[in-house]
């Protein structure tokens, strides 16, 4: 491109881009006169911008792909407050210096794809979307503020440092597609997109980021959708969702996270679906907590975590528990509101209250652990046959499944003063009355009431009438109070 086919903007570019100096055309002063932008310098308003502060696409691939050099300078296209006009179609090019082009305003989406880059900078820039598949940017790429309006296509791109999204806003029309596609991206530092505002699925498949993941105070919105696609995601640090507003699922199958995920204060929304999937996840921490409770399913079947966060008033009405396992659950809460999450699946999961119970025995709360044991039987108890669960019934009244024992000792005290008091009153008459022993009417109730310990009494005498039906009723009890004894003794020396 001749120099003398340039308009006096672009030729102050085209000068300043061999020493990397940067270029400027934002105003200092108010709004020109008839414009209909509050700010003058606000891209959104670029369309109005006259020549003065416009430049062709052409121009700056010509200066980035042919641009001229100056000895002992660094060159760099370095642009703020411009007009785009045309396409800025770096595909498959390498490019050696700096890009940015920063508070501009491109009239179409620039395209990227295949592209290696030094450096790319659309920080607080207007753009009617950006195709990069596949770019390689040594360096950092900023697109931080920006604002674009229709898809971000990144997928499978290459970034040595970090990518920077904060309070960058991706609204379009059709949210069929993804709006901010990352999938299989590879980033070699951060993920850094606090406040990020997507108007549509942000997806985050097979990505793997040697950083962290910061996506607080983000606005994520796909109701009835995925919010977040993330499936098998690999993040190196922590995964950041704090007081972020998830409307619609966030999808996370199978991803790997070492250090936090975090959704303190988050709000999730996809009533009458899944809010949060996080099944076969491998997760460092877990924090759900100070937020309201999830508005959909919580998923997180066959998920391992270390430490689970987890506040019982952040649980949904709904969870999916089969075969989490975790090492620390945090923070410490009686037994009795932890419980009701784990009645909340669709079906009894023995698996679910052995987690709880290790988890109470790991910090020495053995009453909490028992608690959740009997709490198991009886969760068990609704899952069997009419008979089942009438034995079943007895084993609770009588001893709590054995985790109260001490209520055994009530009965047979009650009962054994009932029979004492009434053989007390009424000796039964003896079998054999040269050979029988002096009758006592404490030792004969604890012969009818102990099945195995025998005091020569209950042989003895023959009760009759209403005294022998006593009998009869003091021996089943008796069975009754020694089986769920013994079966609550087995059952701790077993947890032994």
């Amino acid at each position: 491109m001749e120099i003398n086919d340039l308009t006096p903007a672009e030729s102050r570019l085209w000068r300043a881009f061999a020493s990397g100096t940067d270029v400027d055309f934002r105003t200092a002063g108010s709004a020109a006169a008839g414009s209909a932008a509050a700010d003058f310098d606000d891209p959104a308003g670029g369309g109005s911008w006259g020549p003065e502060r416009t430049v062709r696409a052409s121009v700056l691939r010509s200066l980035l792909l042919d641009g001229p050099r100056e000895d002992g300078r660094v060159a760099a296209l370095s642009l703020a407050g411009a007009r785009v006009t045309g396409r800025l179609d770096l595909q498959y090019a390498t490019v050696d210096h700096p890009v940015r082009l920063r508070h501009c305003h491109f009239d179409e989406a620039p395209r990227f794809y295949g592209a290696r880059l030094r450096e790319l900078n659309l920080s607080e820039s207007v753009l009617p979307g950006l195709v990069s598949h596949a770019v390689r940017v040594e360096g950092v790429l900023r697109l931080t503020r920006a604002r674009f309006s229709d898809t971000v296509r990144l997928a499978g791109a290459e970034v040595t440092g970090s990518l920077y999204l904060e309070s960058t806003r991706i609204e379009t029309p059709n949210t069929e597609w993804p709006v901010l596609q990352l999938n299989q991206a590879v980033l070699g530092a951060d993920l850094w997109a606090p406040g990020l505002h997507a108007g549509g699925e942000v997806r985050l498949t097979g990505a793997r980021v040697a950083g962290t993941i910061n996506l607080n105070d983000s606005v994520l919105d796909r109701p009835g959708g995925s919010a977040v696609q993330a499936e098998t995601l690999a993040a190196e640090a922590d995964v950041l969702l704090r007081r972020a507003d998830v409307r619609g699922r966030l999808e996370l199958r199978g991803a790997r996270i070492p250090g936090r995920l975090d959704l303190s204060h988050a709000r999730l929304a996809n009533a009458g679906n899944t809010a949060l999937r996080a099944s076969s996840c491998v997760i460092g921490e877990l924090w759900l907590r100070e937020g309201p409770a999830a508005q959909g399913a919580l998923n997180l079947r066959r998920a391992q975590v270390d430490v689970l966060f987890l506040q019982p008033e952040v649980v949904p009405d709904w969870v999916q528990l089969n075969d989490l396992t975790y090492t620390s659950l945090i923070p410490h809460e009686p037994a009795e509101r932890r419980l009701p999450m784990l009645e909340k699946g669709d079906s009894y999961l023995p698996f679910t209250y052995e987690q709880l119970t290790a988890a109470y025995r790991r910090i020495g709360d053995d009453d909490a652990a028992r608690l959740v044991q009997l709490a198991k039987q009886r969760r068990r108890r609704r899952t069997l046959p009419w008979y089942g669960r009438l034995w079943g019934h007895l084993q609770d009244v009588a001893v709590g499944y054995g985790f109260r024992p001490l209520r055994a000792g009530g009965w047979l005290l009650s009962l054994l003063a009932v029979g004492s008091v009434a053989y007390g009153l009424h000796h039964p008459p003896a079998l054999k009355p040269a050979e029988a022993p002096g009758f006592d009417p404490v030792f004969y109730t604890l012969d009818l009431l102990l099945p195995v310990i025998s005091f020569g009494q209950e042989n003895a005498f023959a009760p009759e009438g209403w005294y022998q039906t006593l009998s009869y009723v003091l021996i089943v009890t008796g069975w009754i109070l020694a089986t769920t004894v013994i079966t609550g003794l087995t059952r701790t020396v077993s947890r032994q």
